[in-house]
């Protein structure tokens, strides 16, 4: 520093600092500036109050619509929402984090996140490794605590797409070194949940990943393809085993058995039917007292509708929505096309499996058992969903 900026103001020389160094903080002391944070940008800001407000009515709904479950398993009706607020807690220190850590020290981790991923799925399948629970494998327990290796591989897999279509020199023309690698190991997460079973994160996978492919740039041929594969897998999926195909006659009529197949889907419609336009009233619902099953996790959205009425209901709605587009601008003001992929995966995957759950409980689409984001009781949806959320929020914080 030379005389004549050493006899600059104080606050000159700070102001200085700020010039030099646009996306860092100064210190108070005007010494230097602090690691480069980004900014609160308009899609942060939009997107953070949006996800806050769907993980605080998340809490409460849980409290309200597992406490008959919790009675039942513990004859406490606290028990389910202490765990619910032990994995929030958890769920937010781990956004807090990846919204503070440069996404892009996350590309190193792609590779290996697969790759456990895949062991996990494995090892899931491994007699007396897996829980099993309603007909699925899906869980694995360590002690007192299980996970769903699903949730993890979600992630893994949007991680990993970006990473590969984002790479310098490769260029989408080039297939061999972009979408085949992706396709392959798209299916074989899919491959591996189909063997659980779990189509419906199978589904909300291959849509993520096929929404970043389109971005990118993939030919529109090559993505023909696989849209026309995916769908005669799918079908293939539901018409080749017995028990898929009677529930999708019962999606398409759950009057056929109303007393089985049909009952969720029909209490489900009775419980949002009832809610009418401003609801029964917090903690009022009939539905959770043993009618409709699976009311705090898969079908929470049900109670939402029936204790909250259509307003609730839509309120919520419109929050995912919100979610969508705030995650899209964000993808779109990213500084680097890794970026851009991984905020657009993740905002996909979460607004997918948000309507599918919703279209699920409203039977417009068939039942395919997945929880509907920050709502639903459950840890390893909560906490992964949240740690990739903030993903999606430390790029919204290093836009353009």
């Amino acid at each position: 520093m030379t005389a004549t900026e050493n006899r600059r103001p104080r606050r000159d020389r700070i102001q200085s600092a700020r010039v030099r160094h646009p996306t860092a903080r100064v210190k108070p002391d005007g010494r230097g500036p602090k690691r480069p944070v980004g900014r609160r940008t308009g899609p942060f800001l939009v997107l953070f109050l949006a996800i806050t407000a769907l993980v605080l009515l998340g809490v409460v709904m849980t409290l309200s619509a597992s406490a008959v479950v919790s009675i039942n398993r513990s004859d406490s009706a606290w028990s389910l929402f202490r765990r619910q607020v032990m994995w929030t807690g958890v769920g937010t220190a781990v956004l807090l984090v990846t919204m503070r850590i440069d996404y892009r020290r996350l590309r190193i981790f792609a590779t290996p996140a697969v790759v456990g991923s895949l062991v996990l799925l494995l090892v899931l399948l491994l007699p007396g490794f897996g829980v099993d629970a309603n007909g699925a494998t899906r869980w694995i327990r360590l002690g007192p605590f299980s996970f769903q290796p699903s949730e993890i591989a979600k992630l893994a897999l949007v991680l990993f797409t970006a990473d590969i279509l984002s790479r310098p020199g490769r260029e989408m023309k080039n297939t061999r070194a972009t979408v085949r690698p992706v396709v392959a190991v798209t299916g074989l997460f899919v491959v591996l949940l189909m063997a659980q079973p779990h189509l419906g994160n199978a589904v909300i996978m291959a849509a993520a990943v096929m929404v970043m492919l389109f971005i990118a740039g993939a030919p529109l041929l090559h993505m023909t393809g696989l849209a026309a594969l995916g769908t005669l897998g799918t079908a293939a999926a539901i018409l080749g085993t017995a028990w898929r195909r009677q529930r999708f006659r019962v999606f398409l009529d759950p009057w056929i058995d109303p007393d089985f197949l049909g009952y969720q889907s029909l209490q489900s419609l009775h419980a949002i039917t009832v809610g009418g336009l401003t609801g029964v009233g917090l903690g009022a619902s009939k539905a959770k007292w043993g009618f409709l099953p699976f009311a705090h996790s898969d079908f929470i959205f049900a109670i939402i509708a029936e204790e909250l009425g259509l307003l609730g209901a839509g309120f919520v709605v419109i929050l995912f929505l919100i979610v969508g587009v705030a995650g899209a601008v964000a993808a779109l003001r990213a500084p680097d096309r890794f970026g851009m992929l991984l905020a657009l995966g993740i905002t996909t995957w979460v607004v997918v499996q948000a309507f599918v759950n919703i279209g699920s409980v409203t039977k417009l689409v068939p039942v395919v058992g997945v929880t509907l984001p920050f709502l639903s009781f459950g840890g390893t949806s909560l906490v992964v969903t949240m740690a990739a959320v903030g993903v999606v929020l430390n790029i919204a914080r290093q836009g353009r």
